[in-house]
């Protein structure tokens, strides 16, 4: 059967195509199913808890870094152990912070008042004044929010880092020592000394109770006092104990020399020391005491002084007699 011929042309444009699908063809996804969103956004909620479970963690645990602003330090919440800076030294870390930025970070209590008390890193804090005086747009400092028991923690921390990074002259050692035990912080120099110093070699941590006895006798009156080298230190520690009323003469004339220099001071203390040793060559063996008449009694001191005592000497005319006689001794 011969197929008929169309004798126009097919007007699309009257009749559309019968939509055709493939087999083979599959529908595209405009969205996703309801479960990939609630298991998408399960996981990323457990993401960020976690992350600020870590955080909240860190803080509290001391492990991290904050910037805080430098006017929220308090240097003073602790009696401090270092007692000068050296100037060259500072100028070093100033510079080094200066061209690197800060690479340690200080640690710091919470305090209740509000603003942070620092614990150590001293140096740090001061080369930053003193950047941050220069350049006021410095003015934060990277820090450690440490949370201590209790104030001999805190103590302890200052003392460690300082021993760890920049070791402290013995008579800082021995300075903070007293100064804790004055603040409360431990009951005695015995027992500060053994908290604060507990880890060093008994050898260096007697001699730090040395230097503990010199700060206790003349630390108001020295005025270069970690010019002392440990050496000299040790031999003036000596020379005190040894010598009952050395310390009250030796204030005395530190007072009213008013030594200038580190050189003066020590010099000054050079000569008490071996002012008593000459003292004690020319008489070795001075009698511990002397009865004399009326109840008297003369004590001959190593440091070339005597002592006299006894009931008399309350008596005004008595003691006028003895000094008019003594006088006339030649």
């Amino acid at each position: 059967m011969a197929k008929r011929k169309r004798l126009t042309p097919a007007r699309l444009q009257d009749s559309a195509a019968p939509e055709t699908k493939s087999a083979l063809a599959r529908p595209a996804l405009t969205t996703r199913p309801p479960i990939a969103d609630v298991a998408h956004d399960a996981a990323a909620s457990a993401a960020l808890s976690e992350v600020a479970s870590a955080l909240t963690a860190a803080r509290s645990e001391g492990r991290l870094i904050q910037k805080l602003p430098l006017d929220a330090i308090d240097p003073d919440h602790l009696v401090r152990d270092r007692v000068a800076l050296d100037p060259a030294e500072m100028q070093v870390l100033v510079d080094s912070i200066s061209a690197r930025g800060q690479q340690t970070a200080i640690e710091v209590a919470e305090l209740d008042g509000g603003g942070y008390g620092l614990i150590s890193g001293f140096r740090r804090y001061a080369a930053l004044r003193i950047i941050s005086a220069k350049s006021p747009e410095i003015d934060s400092i990277l820090a450690i929010v440490r949370r201590p028991d209790d104030g001999a923690d805190a103590y302890l921390a200052m003392v460690e880092e300082n021993e760890i990074r920049s070791g402290l002259s013995f008579y800082e050692r021995g300075r903070i020592v007293a100064r804790a035990a004055d603040a409360g912080i431990f009951a005695d120099d015995t027992a500060a000394l053994g908290a604060l110093f507990g880890a060093v070699p008994r050898a260096r941590r007697s001699k730090i109770k040395s230097f503990v006895g010199l700060v206790r006798r003349l630390d108001d009156v020295l005025r270069f006092p970690t010019a002392l080298s440990e050496k000299q230190g040790l031999a003036l520690a000596k020379w005190l104990n040894d010598t009952p009323d050395g310390g009250t003469t030796l204030r005395a004339t530190l007072t009213d020399s008013a030594p200038e220099t580190a050189a003066q001071e020590l010099a000054i203390l050079s000569d008490a020391i071996s002012g008593t040793a000459r003292a004690a060559q020319k008489n070795p063996n001075p009698p511990a005491e002397v009865t004399l008449s009326r109840g008297l009694k003369l004590r001959q001191l190593r440091n070339g002084r005597i002592e006299i005592s006894g009931p008399r000497t309350a008596d005004p005319a008595y003691v006028a007699r003895l000094i008019k006689t003594l006088k006339a001794l030649k």
